[in-house]
């Protein structure tokens, strides 16, 4: 069973920054080079500075990575970054639309620190997509640097009682900590809840963490620096073998509680080019697949596809755009089964699954492909058809959101993902607690 823990976190101090909004940040595998130098310019103390920080001219290999402890180690001093009195959980509250609708939705969460393991039959942690070689090596040298996590891992739990739902519900109605609205209008709340003495947040906070340690959970967003932070704990250990239960064999985790409310799983479409064969249309290719209905307008496309955040997903349907017109495809399992390669079957059924093969059969375009550039992603049909449409690209695949009981399942299954097959929305914000790697 996974173990978590309250802990005492770092805070921005509000005497010393002024309004905590403006040294906040989406998490940094979403923040491009414009954004970054926005963040960086809204706050002297911005946490970006901590999270992504960039190469400056002149320096050595890995001085930015040192430039990030030293910011660190001075906005600890300085009393820009506190430590709380108290171990606690982090009850954290996101209050948003889902993109492309008017539907308002609240996700409420808790941090706390999971205990780190390996992946495997017996973890009391399970992963549901593969990581790449780039994004690890940069996360393991700002920890290793830091010797903190400024942004944390998504973990995915159930508790059918709907008594974390009840809780996590009696800890918002109070005056928030912190409370402040980024530039996409989520509105983020955080409350702490002290873990130690007597009284109702003791019991709370200890409740909370009973529910998450119940059973395994599943990584949602952050399989990089969960993979990371298991490199750096090993690392550590060799050096300090004889240290009982250190604070680094411990990572940054918000914890969702999956049966109570709805997440949020957003698609990420695919745009596809440089493959386009001669002959037949796609759209008539894909009949040898799918059950098609065309389209001429790719306004049928973009209103269903732009919603999808609403959808469950799972159906096995798609839309499908070329500079010829488009198509709302519907897969014909039989005629996919005996293309998928073997796995369960919750891997086999997912429509990601299905679109590969899609890909490798209609325009040849396999893992190779895919690795060499032909496939592009974006989170907007609209943004997918337009590249079609100013010939930048050649066809555009829209996908509906992965199920997060079909995401529990792969991972249950000891499968993985294919990459870019789901965007949990919204993003929990950098910079709302910082765990350091003490007690």
């Amino acid at each position: 069973m996974p173990e978590v823990r309250p802990f005492r976190a770092l805070r921005f101090d509000r005497s010393v920054v002024g309004d905590l909004g403006r040294v906040l940040a989406p998490p940094y595998d979403v923040i491009g080079p414009d954004l970054r130098a926005t963040l960086e310019a809204r706050h002297p103390a911005n946490v970006v500075r901590l999270d992504l920080p960039v190469e400056q001219p002149g320096d050595e290999p890995e001085d930015r990575y040192r430039r990030a402890a030293r910011t660190l180690a001075a906005w600890r001093s300085d009393g820009t970054l506190r430590k709380d009195p108290h171990p606690s959980v982090y009850v954290y509250e996101q209050t948003y639309q889902v993109p492309g609708t008017d539907v308002e939705r609240t996700q409420r969460g808790f941090f706390a620190r999971l205990r780190l393991e390996p992946f495997g039959p017996e973890s009391g942690v399970l992963p549901h997509e593969r990581t790449l070689a780039g994004p690890r090596e940069d996360r393991y040298k700002l920890l290793r640097a830091t010797g903190v996590n400024t942004s944390p891992v998504v973990a995915l739990f159930d508790d059918h009682s709907g008594d974390t739902a009840k809780r996590l519900a009696f800890a918002a109605a109070g005056p928030a900590d912190l409370e402040a609205t980024d530039d996409d209008g989520v509105r983020h709340r955080l409350w702490a809840v002290p873990a130690d003495g007597d009284g109702a947040p003791a019991e709370i906070a200890a409740a909370l963490v009973s529910a998450a340690s119940r059973g395994p959970v599943t990584i949602a967003d952050g399989h990089h620096r969960y993979e990371t932070a298991l490199q750096y704990r090993d690392e550590r250990r060799m050096s300090r073998s004889c240290e009982e239960d250190p604070a680094f064999d411990y990572l940054l985790t918000l914890f969702l509680e999956t049966s109570g409310e709805t997440l949020t799983v957003l698609p990420t479409h695919r745009i596809v080019t440089g493959v386009t064969r001669g002959g037949e249309s796609l759209v008539d290719r894909a009949r040898a697949l799918f059950d098609v209905v065309e389209v001429d307008q790719a306004s049928a496309l973009v209103e269903p596809f732009e919603r999808a955040g609403l959808e469950s997903g799972g159906r096995g349907r798609f839309g499908l755009w070329t500079r010829e017109g488009g198509a709302l495809l519907t897969a014909r399992r039989d005629a996919f089964a005996s293309l998928l390669p073997p796995a369960g079957e919750a891997l086999r059924s997912l429509d990601v699954s299905l679109l590969g093969i899609a890909l490798e059969q209609l325009l040849g375009v396999d893992a190779e492909a895919v690795a060499n550039g032909a496939v592009a992603y974006t989170k907007s049909a609209r943004e997918a058809i337009d590249e079609v449409d100013s010939v930048e690209a050649d066809a555009a695949f829209l996908l509906e959101g992965t199920p997060v009981a079909s995401i529990l399942a792969v991972a249950q299954a000891g499968d993985v993902m294919p990459q870019k097959s789901t965007y949990f929305y919204p993003k929990a914000l950098s910079g709302l607690v910082i765990n350091p790697h003490e007690w």
